[in-house]
């Protein structure tokens, strides 16, 4: 597997009166590519970035390398407010200037690739098939994108309810209770729909800063949902406390994370873009995620004729650190290459 590093200036495209850039890594293929190749854009949720999808806990390369030994070209990338790319001051990034930046992100990437010019000697990419897939904030992103720009031929929203996110807690503990926030509303003073429901409910009350981890009760209110039981303890540690044992970030996750983000488990927040999609969609989850019911999913997609459901035994949310990830890496695969396949008949 070869790597390039870009940083592409979404300055025009994002339009927020400051220079902006995303930060990308692309993996290619030792040998060249498929046929029919495909071009797979990925992006990670909140608190995570793009490093998320190249893991070298268990195996090198992670899910990028298992795509590319498979002949994809797989693209890892930074929304705005993530990870390397531009982080922008107060609540300026929404739903649609973050599409729009993925947007000339995926568009400067794929120049370049079909021109031949992203990396000395790899030859150039005609008639790719454009996969788009993101896991659960990058979910969120990716059904936003689509539904407004339709740049992929097919798209994978991993652990992200086109219906209503719910994040569960362990069963008989207090469950996490989320704000909703409707779209629109202005994130310095927002307005709070459910206010009456957190009030009334013994719940433990979540907000953005919880996206990114580090809370320091006997268990994280994630743990039960993000990571199955037979992961190993002390990775499961620092991935939910955002620390290593130095106290160091870990390299794939975020500092920061869109502050929009806190809109994403409102319910119907993406339900305009996801009923207006009309290519083929995969909805795959983990066993144990924050997708209520996923059978209920193809509802959100109304639009839609070729809709994939896919539930991961022994998962949780964090799809990539679960001891099954081969088993979802290998659906999301095959998926691809059904798509890339239909195109040519």
């Amino acid at each position: 597997m070869q790597t390039v590093e870009m940083t592409i200036d979404v300055t025009q495209a994002a339009d927020l009166g400051i220079e902006a850039h995303t930060a990308v890594t692309v993996y290619l293929p030792d040998d060249a590519p498929n046929a029919n190749p495909v071009v797979c854009f990925a992006f990670p949720g909140g608190g995570y970035n793009r490093r998320y999808y190249a893991l070298d806990l268990f195996e090198p390369g992670g899910e990028a390398a298992y795509h590319t030994d498979r002949g994809w070209v797989f693209v890892a990338c930074d929304h705005l407010g993530v990870g390397d790319s531009t982080i922008p001051e107060g609540n300026a990034l929404s739903y649609e200037n973050v599409a729009r930046a993925n947007l000339a992100t995926v568009n400067a990437v794929m120049e370049k690739l079909e021109a031949g010019t992203l990396k000395e000697g790899f030859a150039p990419i005609k008639n790719a098939t454009k996969l788009g897939i993101g896991q659960s904030m990058g979910g969120c992103f990716t059904i936003v994108l689509q539904g407004q720009h339709a740049p992929f031929d097919g798209i994978a929203s991993l652990g992200y309810s086109g219906i209503h996110t719910v994040v569960p807690g362990r069963p008989g503990k207090p469950q996490p209770q989320w704000p909703w926030i409707p779209r629109g509303s202005n994130l310095d003073a927002p307005l709070i729909v459910n206010q009456a429901m957190m009030a009334e409910a013994e719940k433990t009350v979540m907000g953005r800063e919880d996206l990114k981890g580090d809370v320091s009760n006997d268990e994280h209110p994630f743990a039960w949902s993000f990571h199955y039981d037979d992961e190993p303890q002390d990775i499961v540690d620092i991935d939910l406390n955002a620390k290593n044992p130095d106290g160091s970030l870990p390299y794939w996750r975020s500092e920061t994370t869109p502050p929009c983000a806190i809109q994403m488990v409102a319910p119907g927040t993406v339900a305009p873009e996801a009923a207006s999609i009309r290519v083929p969609v995969l909805v795959a989850v983990g066993e144990r995620d924050v997708v209520p019911d996923p059978r209920a999913e193809p509802r959100a997609f109304q639009s839609a004729t070729d809709i994939t459901v896919y539930v991961c035994p022994r998962m949780g949310h964090m799809h990539n650190f679960a001891t099954t990830r081969h088993r979802f890496w290998q659906r999301i695969h095959h998926w691809g290459e059904g798509i890339a396949f239909q195109k040519t008949v």
